[in-house]
């Protein structure tokens, strides 16, 4: 009796102590990803007062020919508000090393704004464009290959 109250607890504990996930979506790509064609995310809030942490979420394998990688993201608010960002992030050592978790599938859980309240109920859209360039062109990327999917995640602050 003692072990399954106790196991009990610990799943409860476990449970209660992990993410507060809101929200949570991916687009596979399998072609890689294209230049000028942004992946949409609609999120319909309902919660005025809470704060959010928001979290673009790529997943790469070896066919990825960077060690970091550029983005530029656009959040649209209900009121056709826009913010647009660019964005910068690593995705291996100095080394070489992926960073992320996984085997042969590396799982990026990327910090993209921390502490947002969606100040009015309604759809918000977040937009992930790649933005790569090959060094010393001028040109982008235009087919960017090793990302498989990109995904948007929202989690409730707790704060």
């Amino acid at each position: 009796m003692n072990k399954s109250f106790l196991f009990l607890i610990t799943i409860l504990l476990l449970v209660s102590c992990g993410e507060n996930i809101q929200y949570s979506e991916y687009e596979t790509l399998p072609k890689g990803w294209k230049a000028h064609k942004p992946i949409a995310f609609r999120y319909e809030a309902t919660d005025t007062v809470q704060k959010h942490n928001l979290f673009i979420m790529l997943r790469n394998n070896n066919d990825y020919p960077y060690s970091n990688i550029f983005l530029i993201t656009k959040m649209e608010f209900p009121n056709n508000q826009i913010i647009v960002d660019t964005l910068e992030y690593e995705m291996a050592t100095a080394e070489g090393k992926w960073l992320g978790e996984g085997a042969t599938i590396k799982n990026s859980k990327l910090w993209y704004k921390e502490g947002v309240i969606f100040p009015t109920k309604g759809t918000y859209t977040f937009s992930i464009e790649q933005a790569d360039r090959s060094l010393g062109k001028e040109k982008g990327v235009e087919n960017l290959q090793g990302i498989t999917e990109v995904g948007f995640q929202i989690e409730g602050s707790g704060r």
